[in-house]
Formats: C-alpha cells, structure tokens, sequence
C-alpha cells in the first residue's frame, strides 16, 4: 500500500485521473490499495456472489466490487459495498448512477498480505461513523473476520460461530464457511 502525504482537497482528489489499484482518500491522506492477489480476489467474487443471490431477487440489497463511495469528507472503495435497495441512486434516466455519494450499508474489507491492518480498520470506522450499519475485515492468513458496528463496536468471528449480516438480510455464515471457499481443488 502505497501513502503519501497530500494538500489536495477531496474535490480536487475527485478530479484526478482514476489509478488502478484504486487510490483513497481518508483524513487528508492518499492511499493507494494493493492490486488484489488469488484469494483477495475469490473472496471478494464469492461474498459479492453470495451476497447478491439471498438479498438481489427480493430487493433487499446490493453487492458492488471495487466502488467508489464518497462521503463524510472522504473517498474510499471498499473491497465489497453493499446497499440496500432504496438506497442504491438512480440517475434521471432510470439507471444507477455511477457516482455513489454516500456511505454503504456494509462495507467489507479483505486484508491483503502487505496491508496494515489498522489502516483498512480506519475505513471500516469512517463508515461507522458516517452511518454504516455492518462493516466486516477479513484476515485470511489468521481466517478471522472483524465485524465493526455503529459507535465503533467491533467483535471477532473465528470458527463455525455466526456472523452477523445486514439486518432483514437472511444468509447464514460463518468465518468456517467464508474461508472454506479458498480451499480449491482442480
């Protein structure tokens, strides 16, 4: 991960050219993610997958890779946002609108190797603090998942417990079956 320290604006932060991996904007810093690896990138596939097979048909939620969420003077992208339906912005023409100016409903972050822990648990804070209801960390080495509530309550989940999902969301998981799903055999 990449830090620099900056005196852009977030407006101007906004106007530069996208990076690829995308590059963050939080407390004034411009962070730059890691470009995902295997399991990041199946992790995030699956949850996204999952995600969006139990709450899509039944217009409860939404689950987006990689999207740009600005809000409470910050830009971030989590790894998977998600939204409840009434909350997902539709532009004039009746299609989703491609700038996200608000925080998600619940934000999950998958810890990539050389990321600093503390760094990506200051994104899921942010996002509690601007109204996030459900904010997960996924540490794949350790195959514990750090769910992050409002008021910055946090609660570790290891082993065949469940873990909390967005509310009227029905999808029981656990940190057993979410880290079960790098287990591959060709």
């Amino acid at each position: 991960m990449v830090t620099a320290q900056t005196t852009l604006t977030l407006k101007e932060f906004l106007q530069q050219p996208e990076t690829k991996p995308a590059s963050e904007f939080l407390a004034g810093q411009i962070t730059q993610k890691p470009m995902p690896q295997g399991e990041h990138s199946l992790l995030q596939g699956k949850l996204c997958e999952v995600i969006n097979q139990a709450a899509r048909p039944q217009k409860i939620a939404m689950a987006f890779p990689e999207l740009r969420c600005t809000f409470g003077g910050s830009s971030i992208v989590p790894d998977v946002s998600v939204f409840r339906w009434d909350r997902i912005p539709v532009a004039a023409s009746g299609r989703i609108a491609n700038r996200f100016k608000l925080y998600p409903d619940w934000a999950i972050e998958i810890l990539s190797p050389d990321q600093s822990q503390t760094k990506v648990l200051s994104h899921l804070l942010h996002c509690s603090q601007q109204g996030t209801e459900l904010g997960w960390l996924l540490d794949a080495a350790e195959e514990t998942i750090l769910a992050v509530w409002p008021e910055q309550r946090v609660q570790l989940f290891s082993g065949d417990s469940t873990l909390p999902i967005l509310s009227s969301l029905e999808l029981p998981l656990s940190a057993s079956e979410v880290f079960g799903w790098l287990r591959f055999s060709l």
